[in-house]
């Protein structure tokens, strides 16, 4: 085909948002004969759109050279910048800065004033925050802004913008910074900007919707983005990222089989044809899923490839390995991850799953430890969904301590505000705990009630783990043949006979270990039995095992 028409037609492909089509022609015709700056911008973009991350690179590094070539010293510094972009999404953060340095230089020799300059104020202004300078950065950001104004150049705004909402997120002034985020996605939302910043618009807004738990600002723009992902198929990156958000929010709303569908679409299309940053995301959110399933070995490979790629499997694995039984690797894995943890999100996330695992552990000090930690982090963000988390895990440590009546009414909140989201697995597992604190107040009923609501919302999802923890507790509660003892002394003399000692119990139980000697000696006076021995040998020969 003459080389015109694969030129028209790549040019035809790009205005279409075909990308495949458009990297096609474009490099086809430049195969044929070498392509002007302005084409090679598009063929790079496109290039950068299907995943082709290396020959992007250096399209952009020839488009750069073009204009050079031209004169258009401005155009050359857009693109270094376009460069530094794409570079610093990979990690490649030495190469992005070599070429925002000679960005900025070829703009202060030429002395001109360009909007240029606002784009590769950017990139400053993020070292700044990533170096400790939140304040510094944020000042720069709004320099970039303020050019982006006065130029009227929509994709600089919206990038400047959205850029001063995470700041001000991460600075605490949490109310300002949704303000700038939610301005920023109107832009991106109306079709203002190019293709470029809307993906890396949406995906950081998102993003920074999580970091405060702001959920249903995230599933909003998750399923903002994934509309404008489905309207261009061979997206790469920003579709790969889209799968991630869309399997998080499928998982928190109980529809696990289509969650794992869209976490593997994640994974194959961040690693094909070349790793994206995400795919630690991906990977690991296959292996929440396939943990929560009861895939163990699934789980742990899935957590060994997202460690690959850059994402920490903690708290996953860390849970994962409680599952398994292993409370100690649990117990010290989790513990490295907090004291490295930094950051209101990363904590927050990990400190659930500590509490969950230092209970099990039989560590009831370092669980309220934790929880009240996390009550203190829900306080400072007034996020709904970190209130739940942190009642969630305050109820769990006073069950622990063996105060059923004060975890009541908090677990009861935490199921509320579970219900509040629709998170059907999270609700179904406070509702254990509530069955728990009604089983210790000598509410049989309701205690089978709250077991069984939970069970069946286990077996709906395929939550093998938990569902066969809800069926052993509800076996506990069925009347006892044996001498009169109560649903909680069958449990305790059940684990005694196995061999578990009394803080094992008390771990178990979610009880103190002085509950533990109470029930203990209740058994011995029913029972009309002097030892542990005479009580393990009583278990098996009434089969109560």
């Amino acid at each position: 085909m003459p080389t015109a028409d694969n030129l028209n037609r790549g040019r035809d492909a790009f205005c279409r948002r075909a990308w495949t089509d458009a990297y096609v022609l474009l490099a086809a015709a430049d195969r044929d004969e070498p392509l002007q700056p302005d084409d090679l911008e598009r063929l790079a973009t496109a290039a950068y759109l299907i995943g082709k991350d290396a020959e992007s690179t250096e399209i952009w590094a020839r488009a750069h050279q073009g204009f050079l070539g031209l004169g258009a010293v401005a155009r050359a510094a857009r693109c270094a910048f376009w460069l530094a972009f794409a570079l610093m999404h990979h990690g490649e953060r030495v190469r992005a800065g070599g070429w925002i340095t000679r960005g900025r230089e070829l703009l202060k020799g030429a002395h001109q004033d360009c909007v240029e300059q606002g784009y590769l104020l950017l990139p400053i202004a993020l070292q700044r925050v990533f170096a400790g300078d939140p304040p510094g950065g944020y000042h720069m950001f709004c320099q970039a802004a303020e050019i982006g104004d006065r130029f009227s150049d929509p994709d600089l705004i919206a990038l400047a913008r959205h850029s001063r909402g995470r700041v001000l997120i991460r600075m605490g002034e949490i109310e300002d910074g949704v303000r700038l985020l939610d301005e920023a996605m109107i832009a991106v939302d109306a079709g203002e900007v190019s293709p470029l910043v809307v993906g890396d618009v949406y995906c950081s807004v998102i993003e920074g919707c999580l970091e405060i738990f702001d959920l249903r600002r995230a599933q909003e723009w998750t399923a903002a983005l994934t509309r404008w992902c489905e309207t261009q198929p061979d997206l790469v990156p920003y579709r790969g990222q889209c799968l991630v958000r869309h399997a998080e929010i499928l998982q928190l709303h109980g529809a696990w089989p289509e969650a794992i569908e869209a976490a593997r679409q994640a994974c194959s299309r961040l690693s094909q044809p070349s790793p994206q940053p995400a795919s630690g995301a991906a990977f690991y959110q296959c292996g929440e899923l396939y943990r929560l399933c009861g895939k163990f070995a699934e789980a742990d490979e899935a957590y060994r490839n997202a460690n690959r790629y850059g994402r920490k499997p903690q708290p996953g694995l860390a849970l994962l390995r409680l599952a398994q039984g292993q409370t100690e690797t649990a117990k010290t894995a989790i513990q490295v991850a907090l004291d490295e943890a930094h950051g209101t999100e990363t904590r927050a996330r990990l400190l659930a799953a500590y509490v969950e695992i230092m209970l099990a552990a039989g560590d009831i000090q370092a669980a309220r430890l934790a929880a009240d930690e996390l009550a203190s982090l829900a306080g400072e963000l007034d996020a709904p969904v970190l209130t739940t988390v942190a009642a969630q895990a305050g109820g769990m440590v006073r069950l622990a301590e063996g105060d059923a009546r004060a975890a009541l009414p908090i677990l009861r909140q935490a199921w509320t505000g579970w219900q509040e989201v629709e998170a059907a697995y999270d609700a179904a597992r406070v509702r254990v705990l509530i069955g728990l604190a009604s089983r210790d107040l000598g509410d049989v009923d309701a205690a089978e009630m709250e077991f069984d609501a939970a069970r069946w919302i286990f077996q709906q999802l395929g939550a093998q783990p938990d569902l066969t923890h809800a069926e052993a507790l509800s076996r506990a509660l069925k009347p006892s043949p044996a001498g009169g003892l109560s649903a909680r002394e069958m449990q305790v003399l059940r684990l005694v006979a196995r061999g578990k000692t009394n803080r094992e119990i008390a771990s178990a139980l979610f009880i103190s270990e002085r509950t533990v000697e109470r029930h203990l000696s209740n058994i011995f006076n029913k029972l009309d039995l002097t030892s542990r021995s005479a009580a393990t040998a009583y278990a098996y020969e009434h089969q109560l095992l």
